[in-house]
């Protein structure tokens, strides 16, 4: 059965080259617009990675890692924060509440697959 990775970023455009990405690497994929909308995806439904970017309207990457968290389901969800943010400050902010790894975009398709393989467990 394929894992399924919740992506949440507003850009149409990023969340298609993940969502491509991803499901050329066998896995399922969920898309939301922003954090609220993540929030109302993660229903219950078994989510193996969330892959979310940092600054959205509405709510937040951080802030939606902190509020998915606080969901007993997704306590120990994985979370990858796919970001134009590079400072140190921000990471820690991200860390702190719950993210596992900080990819910058631009990125390399081949450099996001390799972390979301050391986040999921075949």
């Amino acid at each position: 059965m394929a894992k399924t990775i919740l992506i949440v970023d507003d850009s149409a455009s990023i969340r298609q080259v993940v969502g491509i990405s991803l499901k050329s690497a066998g896995y399922d994929t969920i898309e939301a617009v922003d954090g609220k909308d993540a929030l109302s995806k993660l229903n219950g439904q078994k989510i193996h990675l969330i892959i979310s970017d940092v600054n959205m309207p509405n709510m937040d990457g951080i802030t939606f890692v902190k509020e998915a968290k606080k969901i007993q389901e997704y306590k120990f969800t994985p979370v990858i924060m796919l970001t134009t943010e590079s400072q140190e400050g921000k990471k820690q902010e991200g860390q702190a509440a719950g993210a596992k790894a900080w990819v910058v975009k631009p990125f390399q398709p081949a450099q996001m697959l390799a972390a979301v393989s050391k986040l999921i467990l075949p």
